[in-house]
């Protein structure tokens, strides 16, 4: 049986020349179908990421009970002390705690590719909040004043949107700001934020009340002592999360569209892939019924032909897999993209096409081709002999 295996199936795949053209229907299909699926997978990937990689276990951000994002919290002055005086937070060497009351507001700047307005970040902090993100590095011109209208710009926000360059002015809320700073942060989402000094943030748009406390823990097993404190104080009405669960809470809405975009666009593309591999395959076994007629009656079974019809479709599946997965990490790895986060401001990151994703796309794409090779390899295996003889 092995041996009819091999030679049915050799004798088919050296007639794939001959097919060439309907092959490559099969293959182009394909290759489309996990180019896309890999390409937005490779979005939600990257946004992961980006959001991940904000977040260490030794710090925790407060918000306002309820709140779901900055954007919707506010924290007053006095609750601010209360909770930065709260057990479990690190002190510098003065003895105060590295913490940074925030103010978290949002600017529209015209995208470099577009022109079109876009909502950017602009947070307002406090004198330790360098202590307390130690991976924010200035990488050209200097730091922003207290009580100066200066901010400092991510590079990330840089890449993406017009009029960031250094000794820039930016006109908002009717004031002049001015770029004194280009900073990194190890590609996290700080990088898409323009930063200020929180009371001069707090002046300019008229407020008086925080939106978030950032602190850094004394070690992360602090946080549990940290986050009862403050839930058990009835003068306060806050949420404590450490910050790499608040972030992965940013970004489970936006994950949750594109895979539904990902997986229901490549599932439509799939299905039509399927139909393609179908109607080749059925073209196939149809062209070689006489081949297959011939083999049944002189001996060979059932099994070697239709394992032949399915080791074509698995073959072309798979080089078509190849072929997009390639084409994904092509053209759409590292690519730099920004899009909407949970709170309606833009997130710049990096498309990533992981060797998960690359695989993950290859096996999609054998599985199109299982689906597309059973029925003709049925069809081949229940050919009646005589009468395929007889028509030829």
């Amino acid at each position: 049986m092995l041996e009819q295996i091999v030679a049915v199936t050799g004798m088919n795949l050296r007639a794939l020349p001959q097919r060439a053209g309907t092959s490559w229907v099969i293959v182009i299909g394909i290759a489309v179908t996990v180019a896309v699926l890999v390409s937005v997978l490779a979005m939600a990937l990257g946004f992961r990421q980006t959001l991940a990689h904000t977040g260490r276990a030794d710090r925790a951000i407060v918000l306002r009970g309820g709140s779901q994002a900055e954007l919707s919290s506010t924290i007053s002055r006095e609750n601010t002390l209360t909770i930065m005086d709260a057990p479990g937070i690190k002190k510098d060497s003065d003895g105060k705690p590295i913490a940074s009351a925030e103010a978290v507001t949002i600017v529209a700047l015209p995208q470099k590719k577009t022109g079109t307005a876009a909502n950017v970040t602009l947070r307002g902090v406090g004198a330790k909040a360098f202590a307390l993100r130690p991976e924010i590095r200035l990488a050209a011109g200097r730091m922003f004043r207290p009580a100066v209208r200066e901010v400092i710009v991510g590079r990330a926000a840089q890449a993406q949107f017009q009029g960031l360059t250094l000794g820039s002015h930016i006109a908002f809320r009717d004031s002049d700001w001015t770029v004194v700073g280009v900073f990194d942060s190890g590609g996290d989402a700080h990088e898409s934020e323009l930063m200020g000094d929180v009371e001069t943030v707090l002046s300019a748009f008229r407020r008086n009340l925080f939106q978030s406390v950032t602190v850094l823990l004394e070690s992360p097993q602090t946080f549990e002592r940290f986050k009862d404190a403050l839930t058990t104080n009835p003068t306060l009405s806050v949420d404590v999360l450490r910050e790499p669960a608040y972030y992965a809470e940013q970004s489970k809405q936006l994950d949750k569209l594109l895979n539904f975009l990902a997986y229901g666009v490549g599932g439509i593309m799939a299905i039509g892939a399927i139909f393609g591999a179908l109607n080749t395959l059925y073209s196939a076994v149809a062209a070689r019924s006489l081949e297959i007629a011939t083999l049944r009656a002189i001996g060979f079974g059932a099994l070697p032909v239709v394992v032949s019809v399915f080791v074509e479709a698995l073959l072309l599946s798979l080089l078509g897999g190849v072929l997009g997965a390639a084409l994904a990490w092509l053209f759409f790895n590292g690519h730099t993209v920004n899009t909407l986060g949970a709170n309606f401001t833009q997130v710049v990151f990096h498309l990533t096409v992981s060797p998960g994703l690359l695989a993950w796309g290859i096996v999609w794409a054998c599985t199109i081709g299982v689906i597309g090779g059973l029925f003709p390899a049925i069809r081949a295996a229940r050919l009646p002999v005589a009468a395929a003889l007889r028509a030829a």
